[in-house]
């Protein structure tokens, strides 16, 4: 699978195919795609996540033994299902809490019935995960239920727990609060996200109202001070109104304070059609932003293919700028 071929895939998002072919049914209960049922798709040591629809333009059959994956009657890429473990292949990927008091335009968590995990049924989850002898890594996420600080408090104490336990790699996203930072590394997280989903600054006041983007951003740099450079990410979505022009210079902001962006394409959600506008980026998009990305990496010594938590080394919904692309 060629880097065009995953961008036209990415900037598609979905296909229509037999959902019956997929070993096992999984819907996301985090971020923009919350609520679609989806799958990976492996092709030639790339990967990406899709999700199933009816009126995708893409379609998918099998044939001798690979999925195939094709647009108009031409075929695109072929490949196969890859498992998940949790939410992802080869990582335990936990939703803390699938519920959020934050009123982002562009998610559709808010207006879920989400759960909230206790304890004793995360520390499960993992031990399944672990017993499959697949896990290489542990990501854990989650929503806001009541308030940031209590989310921060339940990421301490699990990860506390998991490290107690196991010896893989550990990675955490939440909202970051005044002491997060050095509570979540003390606790034996090796990676942190803190997501600014935009860095247009007209935007991100539109659509993410309750938020401060000022503070991610001094969380952000704190985190690189605490964690250490190649260790600290954020999710950047791509297509809620920004020109390309205020997409490279928040790039740039991102990398020079030693943040690994992660360029995710915009999706819209039926429950949040009339909130926000959203335009899906195309796949030469995403290959420009994606190209520049790499040679703001470069330029500062960082890397994108190098992280062993959560979204970079998934690379499912995005493209890494290191692994995916050609140098």
């Amino acid at each position: 699978m060629r880097p065009e071929t995953k961008a036209q895939l990415i900037s598609i998002g979905s296909v229509n195919m037999d959902p019956s072919l997929i070993h096992r049914l999984t819907i996301p209960t985090a971020g923009p795609g919350a609520g679609n049922v989806a799958f990976f798709f492996s092709s030639a040591g790339h990967r990406v996540r899709l999700a199933v629809k009816k009126d995708s333009p893409l379609q998918a059959r099998m044939q001798d033994s690979e999925l195939v994956i094709s647009k108009d009657g031409t075929e695109l890429a072929r490949g196969s299902i890859e498992p998940e473990l949790i939410h992802c292949p080869d990582q335990a990927f936990i939703t803390m809490c699938e519920k959020c008091i934050f009123d982002c335009k562009f998610c559709p968590v808010p207006k879920l019935s989400g759960k909230v995990k206790s304890m004793d049924e995360m520390l499960k989850m993992m031990e399944e995960a672990h017993s499959t002898g697949r896990m290489q890594a542990i990501s854990i996420t989650s929503g806001v239920e009541e308030s940031a600080e209590a989310e921060v408090d339940r990421a301490e104490k699990l990860i506390r727990q998991l490290r107690n336990i196991y010896s893989v790699p550990i990675g955490v996203s939440v909202y970051p609060t005044e002491d997060s930072t050095r509570r979540l590394k003390s606790a034996g997280a090796d990676e942190l996200k803190y997501n600014v989903e935009t860095m247009d600054r007209d935007i991100y006041r539109k659509v993410c109202p309750e938020q401060d983007l000022e503070f991610i951003l001094q969380a952000l740099g704190q985190g690189v001070e605490i964690f250490g450079r190649n260790k600290v990410c954020s999710n950047f979505i791509i297509g809620l109104g920004e020109s390309d022009e205020s997409a490279m210079k928040g790039i740039e902001e991102l990398v020079s304070i030693g943040v690994v962006p992660i360029l995710r394409a915009a999706a819209r959600h039926p429950l949040r059609e009339g909130e926000v506008f959203i335009e899906r980026p195309s796949a030469e998009r995403l290959l420009m932003l994606n190209r520049f990305l790499r040679e703001k990496l470069d330029e500062h010594g960082l890397r994108a293919d190098i992280f062993e938590t959560m979204c970079l080394p998934c690379t499912g919904c995005d493209i890494n700028p290191h692994s995916d692309l050609e140098p």
